[in-house]
């Protein structure tokens, strides 16, 4: 009878394992960081726009210091009125045919290059600045993800050993040994972490949007899951930070740029009290007429503007020196700026690690054993249910502390790679008579 039906047992065995198969199956694979990065480099919209402004003013830069077209003249001159079309009846009528070029004085179009260029150039610098910017904000969803899914996680598991603390206070208060306001009480922790855990699925779906909007994917696609990581060692100095930001930071280059422009404009604006020179060659043709033998003539000319005009071109060049003006007071106040973030992110990452460090090996692992001392205790009726609840609730936000260090050190990080314009993965060698550079966090 057993094995008849054991095809029986099979096909339900089959049946019950079918949906966490198809599961794991639709389950997205865990993400990769640098993938993620190169993914939304190569498909945000606003990048690509970005990009293709700066290929619009690099087009402009030959056209900036092009010659002007020539100009063609074609004309009857001295023709008789009363018979216009008698080009026999006047020794003096003329048919011409005629070319002008105008040529700007010596200098003037590679100075307008060197102005379209430097102008092309900032905008270069502003898509490798939005680059970085994108990369940064990739990296902080990241692990915004991260610090979330690490908190549902801990959620999940905390449910579970309330669900135990909540089967041993009705147990005791089954036998004379508990309070009803126990059990009440841990109903009510239970339902709290309920609550935490939907605002907590909310804030994660929130994250995907976000990070599928970087990436320029459909917005329902799923963010897998974000292995655990460990906190890189750190020996840059904000000295190194510095000279780092100043080779590398687009920002930076972009504002030597606008500087750059600025000058080649006062130049050209200085040029401008120079005439532009504009020359002509004209051909006649004659017929015989009035005794006249119907040489052929010509005309070759040079006309040029009279640069009288002294305020206009005052102005411009007051109007380029304050734009070098500008760009050094702008260029100042960026070092100032990327001086203090420096420092800052490089306080708050301290603050971090040490963080992490303290957690890992002090205060998880002691609040670990208070936690383990009080549910013994409590079996026992040496303590109250509120001190068990209270010591689970304490590890509970230790672990989340744990967890969102961990994120927040790794997005302080991205912020200082965007600040000073490079990735910053593999630290410097530090001298022996140095500081210790910090400490990796191992807690997993």
């Amino acid at each position: 009878m057993k094995y008849r039906l054991f095809p029986l047992y099979l096909l339900l065995s089959l049946l019950l394992i079918a949906p966490a198969v198809h599961a794991d199956a639709t389950k997205p694979a865990p993400e990769n960081l640098d993938q993620l990065v190169q993914s939304a480099l190569e498909n945000n919209p606003e990048l690509k726009s970005s990009s293709a402004r700066w290929q619009m003013y690099r087009n402009r830069i030959k056209q900036a210091g092009a010659l002007e077209d020539p100009m063609l003249m074609l004309k009857i001159q001295n023709g008789v009125v009363t018979d216009p079309v008698n080009f026999k009846r006047d020794g003096m009528t003329q048919k011409v045919i005629g070319i002008s070029q105008l040529f700007p004085f010596a200098g003037k179009r590679q100075l307008k290059e060197d102005v379209a260029a430097a102008e092309a150039e900032g905008y270069r610098w502003s898509v490798e600045e939005r680059k970085l910017e994108l990369t940064r904000m990739v990296k902080e969803t990241y692990y915004q993800i991260y610090s979330t899914d690490r908190s549902l996680a801990i959620l999940d598991k905390n449910i579970k050993i309330l669900d135990d603390f909540i089967t041993l206070a009705q147990t005791k208060y089954s036998v004379g040994q508990g309070a009803q306001q126990d059990i009440y009480k841990a109903l009510l922790e239970r339902s709290k972490m309920l609550d935490m855990k939907i605002s907590l699925e909310q804030q994660r779906r929130s994250l995907e949007v976000n990070l599928n909007s970087l990436l320029n994917r459909p917005q329902t696609a799923k963010v897998g899951e974000i292995n655990d990581f460990k906190l890189p060692p750190f020996g840059y100095t904000p000295e190194q930070l510095l000279d780092i930001a100043e080779d590398s930071r687009p920002q930076l280059k972009t504002v030597r740029a606008q500087i750059e422009k600025g000058k080649a404009g006062r130049l050209l604006a200085q040029k401008e009290s120079y005439p532009d020179f504009n020359v002509s060659f004209e051909y006649m043709q004659r017929d015989k007429a009035m005794g006249s033998d119907g040489s052929d003539m010509y005309s070759l000319g040079v006309t040029f503007n009279l640069p009288i005009q002294k305020a206009r071109r005052q102005a411009m060049v007051a109007e380029s020196t304050s734009e070098v003006s500008m760009g050094d007071a702008e260029l100042a106040a960026a070092r100032n700026t990327i001086s203090s973030g420096i420092n800052d992110l490089l306080a708050q990452m301290d603050r971090r690690r040490k963080l992490v460090d303290l957690y890992t090996t002090g205060i998880i692992p002691q609040a670990e054993q208070s936690l383990e001392s009080a549910v013994i205790a409590y079996r026992v009726n040496k303590v109250d249910f509120l001190t068990l609840l209270d010591n689970r609730v304490t590890l509970f936000n230790y672990e989340r502390e744990y967890y969102d260090s961990m994120a927040d050190y790794q997005m302080k990080l991205a912020q200082l790679e965007a600040l000073v314009g490079r990735e910053l993965s593999s630290a410097p060698p530090v001298p022996e008579s140095g500081s210790e550079s910090g400490h990796a966090a191992g807690h997993q």
